[in-house]
């Protein structure tokens, strides 16, 4: 039987990319979505008909209880090889002008979240499972303009770490992918002008696409990175050097 993968947020951008490039590995998938419903059904439908097993679920990961009814699925019980906790909220607002109930909303979502999804597979996560968070470039150098995001992605960023030292000796691995400027839906309203001041400001001069991310993310759920747990790999086109 072939590997299990559970993605969530797996229906758009960076998620959809490695949806399908997974597929086209050869995981069997389970991907989840909060609210795009119509987006993770077409990339069930398109990887389906390249002879992928692909189930979708809609799980709010904020939610406790919808987790567990992810955790519930006979797949999941079957075992989990692979965990890409993809899914994430971002609101807009000034550092200066977040309130308490925002930042609660963003945590509640990208880190908490993040951690109901782990605490319910992880009973069933494979001896060698690997799993590989996605965090940002925000989670390290912060942003003026989304400082819920920020914090939120700088808890995970450190969860992620943290866990990959407790479940090192497992034989589990934990990693993070922390994106730079990634041509998804979160810059799809920018005016020509500020694509090119964003363009401008990365030394490859250009944004990075789903499909990049995807590839590492992959590398990473490889036997390739068989030594490699408690990473941070950051892909952003040199726009951030720790």
């Amino acid at each position: 039987m072939s590997e299990l993968a559970v993605i969530t947020g797996g229906g758009r951008g960076i998620g959809a990319a490695t949806t399908r490039r997974l597929a086209a590995e050869g995981y069997r998938l389970i991907i989840t979505y909060n609210t795009d419903s119509q987006s993770a059904e077409n990339v069930i439908a398109e990887i389906r008909e390249q002879g992928c097993d692909c189930v979708a679920a809609k799980v709010n990961c904020g939610n406790a209880a919808e987790v567990m009814v992810l955790a519930d699925h006979p797949w999941i019980k079957e075992g989990v090889d692979a965990l890409v906790l993809n899914h994430a909220t971002y609101e807009r607002s000034r550092a200066s002008e977040l309130t308490a109930e925002q930042l609660a909303r963003t945590m509640s979502v990208n880190f908490t979240g993040s951690f109901l999804v782990w605490e319910a597979l992880n009973p069933h996560l494979t001896d060698d499972a690997r799993i590989v968070v996605i965090g940002s470039q925000m989670g390290l150098k912060g942003t003026p303009t989304g400082a819920d995001y920020s914090a939120s992605k700088g808890a995970l960023h450190a969860w992620a770490r943290s866990l990959a030292l407790d479940v090192a000796e497992r034989g589990q691995r934990v990693n993070v992918v922390a994106p730079g400027t990634i041509d998804t839906d979160l810059v799809a309203g920018d005016s020509p002008e500020k694509r090119r001041t964003r363009e401008d400001d990365i030394p490859m001069g250009r944004l990075g696409s789903p499909e990049e991310v995807a590839g590492v993310i992959s590398f990473l759920l490889s036997p390739d990175s068989t030594y490699m747990t408690g990473s941070v790999v950051h892909v952003n086109g040199g726009l951030y050097r720790p």
